[in-house]
């Protein structure tokens, strides 16, 4: 078995709890713009964890909006998401755990569904965005999740194997494009999992 010699990590949901700002974003802009709002289970159930063009094409399907309207839904999800971001603060665990990673000379990126500005104004914030190597975003690729190409752009940019990789991801469309890569992957119900404590038993393991 190969040794990790670097942890890709999911944003949303792993790195940052910031599913749910997504989310009221989206559907104020909606609200705003069309006069609907998407409800907590259909949320969860279709939306959650896809890029926002993607949602959009959704609705678009199932004839809730209109092609004309995306753009002015894109302008102001992404205004009303950088607002809430505003909240955010630095994550003094995930601090810790960057830094021990760090020692151990393991390289980190993040991985994300998100548009850039968004994944790296919450990375830094949260004092995450230093220990990031790269950041691959939803505008590096062209089949965001639960395509696995976003990871396997990650892995060339950082000159490594699949089998010398931890993926650590929380959704299921997330979890599917992480196991599709051949990586070892880590499941984590939410980004208050992601610690110290949970990654280096199994850092040690696959020693």
């Amino acid at each position: 078995m190969s040794e990790i010699k670097a942890i890709l990590y999911d944003l949303d949901g792993v790195l940052v709890d910031a599913c749910d700002w997504h989310y009221k974003s989206l559907n104020q802009a909606l609200m705003e713009v069309c006069g609907f709002k998407i409800s907590p289970r259909e949320h969860e159930s279709t939306f959650n964890g896809l890029p926002t063009q993607t949602k959009l094409g959704i609705l678009k399907e199932q004839g809730r909006v209109a092609q004309d309207n995306f753009k002015a839904i894109t302008t102001l999800k992404q205004q009303y998401t950088m607002e809430l971001l505003e909240n955010l603060t630095i994550d003094e665990g995930k601090v810790d755990l960057h830094r021990r990673v760090y020692a151990l000379d393991i390289k980190m990126a993040c991985v994300t569904n998100a548009i850039r500005p968004s994944a790296e104004t919450m990375l830094r914030k949260t004092g995450q965005l230093a220990y990031m190597e790269i950041v691959v975003s939803n505008q590096d690729i062209t089949h965001p999740k639960p395509c696995g190409e976003g990871y396997i752009v990650a892995m060339v940019r950082l000159g490594i194997l699949p089998s010398e990789a931890l993926i650590v991801e929380d959704s299921p469309r997330g979890i599917e494009a992480a196991e599709s890569t051949g990586a070892r992957v880590l499941r984590v119900a939410n980004a208050t999992e992601v610690s110290w404590e949970r990654i280096r038993p199994r850092l040690l393991e696959l020693k």
